[in-house]
């Protein structure tokens, strides 16, 4: 840490001081560590005793021991300057260039969709960074597996990591114009067992599509008379009138808009979860996660791509 020179008894360099006599026993080795006199040492100490109202220091010819007082306080100081230290090493690296290898993990259609087009503008701003993308739908274990950063939606609390929102998010129930001419809009949830729906499947199994009423979240089960392990694919399905489908609003955000797809159940809309960056905790962000994180948040702060099909309708 860069010396402080106190000038006054509500200054760092004053706690500083104190510190480093308790650490080294010793005003001259800490006067040598601080680059101060071992008489701007004394004063540094005698103005905190004064502040403080206590006595910090034992001092004799020979050696200098903490009070019951000063080793109170000198556990306190410890992490103060340890904070301190760790705002400056923060501020410092903001001022760095990204470089070196990043490690993303991407959800497979958003990341395809949304993501990539945003990496691939950050990666030629920023020419001394590498990137290594994986994609799944699953969510992986950042720590265990060395990755920078992943983009999810919703997810469960970790406290080994540092959860970002970037975007609002929801599931959209719909179908094509030319499907709901022949077969009916459904005007309920339970009336989706008389409709063809089609099924995004996950290990083997039809994922349970989801909705809410009088404020209670229940999951609809779906046969599913296509059942697919893609989510594009079912969308494509969908566009050709195969049946009732519920995809993410990053999917179908702009089939939404254009009329190629119909929303269905708006009332029964489930909450939406965010998507999200998440990084695991570290004391220092660096400067390639952070500006990455920075730079999806800015493109997306004025609406993500998906529209206004982000939040559940009011």
């Amino acid at each position: 840490m860069t010396p402080l020179t106190a000038t006054g008894i509500d200054h760092l360099g004053d706690v500083l001081a104190f510190v480093r006599v308790a650490d080294a026993q010793s005003f001259t080795l800490a006067s040598e560590r601080l680059g101060l006199s071992r008489s701007a040492i004394g004063k540094c100490i005698a103005r905190l005793e004064q502040g403080l109202g206590a006595r910090l220091l034992h001092r004799s010819t020979r050696s200098v021991s903490l009070s019951d007082e000063g080793r109170l306080f000198y556990e306190h100081a410890q992490r103060i300057l340890a904070e301190v230290d760790n705002a400056t090493g923060a501020m410092a690296s903001r001022q760095e260039a990204p470089r070196g290898r990043l490690r993303i993990d991407l959800p497979v259609a958003l990341g395809r969709l949304h993501v990539m087009p945003l990496l691939a503008g950050y990666l030629r701003q920023w020419p001394e960074v590498e990137a290594d993308v994986s994609f799944s739908d699953d969510y992986a274990d950042l720590v265990r597996d060395g990755i920078d950063i992943a983009i999810r939606i919703g997810g469960e609390a970790d406290s080994r990591l540092v959860r970002r929102v970037l975007a609002p998010h929801r599931l959209i129930t719909c179908a094509a114009p030319a499907y709901l001419e022949r077969h009916g809009v459904p005007a309920s949830p339970d009336a989706l067992a008389r409709h063809r729906t089609l099924a995004f499947t996950h290990m083997g199994a039809p994922v349970p599509w989801r909705y809410a009423s009088h404020g209670q979240e229940r999951s609809v089960a779906v046969a599913g008379r296509l059942r697919l392990g893609d989510t594009e694919a079912l969308r494509d399905a969908a566009l050709e009138g195969a049946g009732i489908v519920q995809l993410g609003a990053f999917l179908v955000g702009e089939d939404l808009r254009q009329g190629r797809l119909v929303p269905l159940l708006e009332t029964h809309a489930p909450p939406g979860a965010p998507v999200c960056a998440v990084y695991p905790h570290r004391r220092h962000l660096a400067p390639k996660v952070r500006r990455l994180i920075d730079e999806i948040a800015a493109r997306w702060a004025g609406g993500a791509p998906w529209g206004g099909f982000g939040s559940p309708p009011i």
